[in-house]
C-alpha cells in the first residue's frame, strides 16, 4: 500500500476581488475540498490519486488537466455528457469576507457511484484514503458510495481520514449528523472545526466521546487559534503563525493536506501540527484554494523575517 486516494467533486471557480454584482474582471481556477488536499499532498511529494465525476464539457477538461498539472493521479476521473462540472463563484464585499455562491445541484459531480469508488479503492491500494462531509451531501448516490467505500477501506487495513467540512448550502445540520456519525466506526483520523464536533457527537465532552469510537485522532481546527490533536495518550496544541490573511478559503484543506502529509511522513502529533498551520498560513496569505500551497522546498520560508530578500 502507498500513497492516498481522495474522492470528491472539483468544481470551476470564478472569482472576483470586488463584489460580482459589479462586474469587472474574474479569474478562472478549481476548486474543491478534496482536490485542494490532493494537489497539497502532491506539491509536498506524496503519491496521491484524485476520484472525481466531471462534465464532457470544457470545464470539466480544465480541472483534469489542472490536477494533472500539479501532480495529481487523475485516471479514475470519469467524464460524462449527461450533466455539467459544476461552478462556484467567489467575490470579496470587504477585505477577508468572502462571499460563496455555488452552482452544482445536479452536476455530474453527484453523479458519483458505490461502484467506481470502490473499484478504485482496489486498484490504487492506497495507504490513507481521506473523505469529506461535502461528497455525502451532494446526493443519495454520493452518500451510499461515501459510506461503501469507507467501510471497504476500513477492512481492508487503509487508514481512513475524514473531514467535516460541513456546508449550509448542501444540507441541514441533522441531516450531516445522521449520514456522517455512521463513517465514524470506519474513521482513524477525523478533522473538525469547534462549531463542527455537535454533528459529530451529542456529547457534553465531544472529543473524548469520539476517542471512545475507537478513532485514533481527532484534530480540531480553530483558524487563528490554531489546532489542536487528541490522541487516546496525548494533547497537542499549535498556535497559527503570524501572517497577513489575504483570503481565508481553503486555509482548512491546507491544513489538512500538511498534516496528513506529516502523518505519511511518520511524524509525531505535534509535529502534523506544526506543518498543517503552515500549509495554512501559505495558503491564506495569497489568493485562490490552492495557489499558494507550498512545496517541500518552500515549507521554511516563512521562518524568515517579514521583508527579507532571499538572494
Amino acid at each position: 500500500m502507498s500513497g492516498v486516494l481522495t474522492i470528491g467533486e472539483a468544481m470551476v471557480s470564478v472569482r472576483t476581488s470586488a463584489p460580482m454584482e459589479l462586474g469587472g474582471v474574474a479569474r478562472l481556477s478549481v476548486a474543491g475540498s478534496e482536490s485542494n488536499v490532493a494537489i497539497g499532498l502532491a506539491r509536498l511529494g506524496h503519491e496521491v490519486t484524485w476520484l472525481g465525476v466531471v462534465g464532457e464539457d470544457q470545464p470539466g477538461r480544465l480541472i483534469s488537466r489542472t490536477l494533472r498539472a500539479e501532480g495529481v493521479d487523475t485516471r479514475f476521473i470519469r467524464s460524462t455528457d449527461a450533466s455539467f462540472t459544476g461552478l462556484v463563484a467567489f467575490d470579496q464585499p470587504l477585505h477577508d469576507v468572502t462571499r460563496v455562491s455555488y452552482h452544482r445541484k445536479g452536476s455530474a459531480g453527484s453523479l458519483l457511484t458505490a461502484e467506481e469508488c470502490l473499484a478504485a479503492l482496489e486498484d490504487a491500494s492506497p495507504a490513507l484514503l481521506h473523505l469529506t462531509g461535502i461528497t455525502p451531501a451532494l446526493s443519495p448516490a454520493a452518500g451510499a458510495a461515501t459510506l461503501a467505500v469507507a467501510e471497504a477501506a476500513h477492512a481492508a487495513g487503509v487508514r481512513v481520514s475524514v473531514d467535516v467540512n460541513y456546508r449550509s448550502r448542501l444540507w441541514t445540520r441533522p441531516q450531516a449528523a445522521r449520514l456522517l456519525r455512521h463513517l465514524l466506526p470506519y474513521a482513524d483520523i477525523v478533522f473538525a472545526s469547534e462549531d463542527e464536533l455537535d454533528i459529530l457527537t451529542d456529547a457534553s465532552a465531544p472529543v473524548a466521546e469520539l476517542l471512545g469510537y475507537g478513532i485514533g485522532e481527532v484534530v480540531v481546527t480553530a483558524g487563528s487559534a490554531g489546532a489542536h490533536c487528541r490522541t487516546a495518550d496525548a494533547e497537542h496544541h499549535q498556535a497559527a503563525l503570524p501572517v497577513t490573511v489575504v483570503d481565508s478559503v481553503g486555509a482548512g484543506d491546507a491544513f489538512v493536506s500538511g498534516y496528513l502529509s506529516a502523518l505519511l511522513d511518520g511524524l509525531p502529533p505535534a509535529e502534523r501540527l506544526r506543518r498543517g498551520v503552515t500549509a495554512g498560513a501559505f495558503c491564506v496569505g495569497a489568493h485562490g484554494d490552492w495557489e499558494a500551497l507550498p512545496t517541500r522546498r518552500t515549507l521554511g520560508l516563512l521562518t524568515h523575517a517579514s521583508g527579507t530578500a532571499l538572494r
